[in-house]
């Protein structure tokens, strides 16, 4: 199902001349969800050792324990609220528009199918010394960074980027962006979902062997860029229908924003596109809010112009 949803994600950033860029996207450590791993994550190396406190310039803390019987029941009733949260909120404001919701809605955690890493332990970072998982950025973990910052993920035809953002100083506008983390796409061996998760989660391999687990904005998407199941696009490799449809999509994006959240603006930045195999496009628009938040939206349409709904790839 296609969404619509705020997004805190820069997108002021440009990758150098000759780099083009696929997707970004808004990106954490993963977190666990099993009853004893719930709102936990851990940092291991290959025999299951906790690493965390040895990772270069690594702020300091606690180590790593499984949640008591306890904690667990409170963990599974928090859970249980935070999955009803973005439906509550569709169903308050009435974000639905006709391809899908503002906010993505929980639809399960699905099974796991590594127990000894989702649900007797929950690694973020899988990696023995000297590996390229543990070169990855501190401010990717929420339990050590400022409540403020956020932290994006760049995939371009050469790399991989990890980006911080931090509110700028007093009396300027918007977000500070730095580049934390880069790797080139040669050193990636794949990336997969992780069902279990709700469909927010995935992992990605680096060639040493080394992995590491995240929850992303448009997990799918990523996963098949990375696959190579699609591809980023300009304008000029669209049929004549497709850019028909999309200029129709751009000049009235069919997305309902309840006032709270604030007025639709007009589409000023030009969408993104993928091309599928078979020929057919998503573009995807960012609309501007009267609060000064975007809504992004994306749709589908064959080489013939018609609007389709592809299946979540998983």
């Amino acid at each position: 199902m296609e969404e619509s949803e705020e997004n805190d994600v820069n997108t002021d950033w440009v990758p150098p001349q000759g780099e083009t860029l696929a997707l970004r996207v808004s990106v954490v450590f993963a977190t666990g969800c099993g009853t004893k791993t719930f709102g936990l994550r851990s940092f291991r190396d290959t025999e299951r050792n906790d690493i965390q406190n040895e990772l270069a310039g690594w702020p300091e803390r606690p180590p790593f324990a499984l949640r008591g019987k306890t904690s667990q029941a409170a963990g599974i009733g928090l859970g249980t609220a935070i999955s009803y949260i973005p439906r509550l909120i569709n169903l308050a404001f009435n974000l639905a528009g006709p391809s899908g919701e503002m906010v993505r809605e929980f639809k399960g955690l699905g099974e796991p199918t590594e127990p000894e890493n989702e649900t007797e332990d929950f690694p973020v970072i899988w990696a023995a010394p000297d590996t390229l998982a543990r070169t990855l950025p501190w401010q990717l973990d929420p339990a050590r960074r400022p409540k403020d910052y956020g932290t994006s993920l760049a995939l371009t035809d050469r790399r991989l980027i990890v980006f911080g953002a931090d509110e700028t100083r007093e009396g300027e506008p918007g977000r500070a962006t730095y580049e934390l983390w880069s790797t080139p796409r040669e050193h990636i061996a794949k990336a997969e979902r992780m069902p279990y998760s709700g469909g927010a989660d995935i992992r990605i391999h680096f060639i040493d062997g080394s992995w590491t687990r995240f929850e992303a904005r448009e997990a799918g998407r990523l996963v098949e860029h990375f696959r190579g199941e699609r591809r980023p696009v300009t304008e000029d490799a669209l049929t004549d229908a497709q850019r028909e449809r999309i200029a129709e999509l751009v000049a009235d994006p069919p997305l309902k924003v309840d006032r709270l959240l604030g007025k639709k603006l007009p589409v000023e930045d030009p969408p993104m596109f993928d091309q599928l195999p078979d020929g057919s496009v998503a573009a995807y628009i960012a609309i501007p809010l009267t609060s000064g938040r975007y809504a992004h939206y994306a749709a589908h349409y064959t080489p013939s112009g018609e609007r389709f709904f592809p299946e979540e790839s998983e």
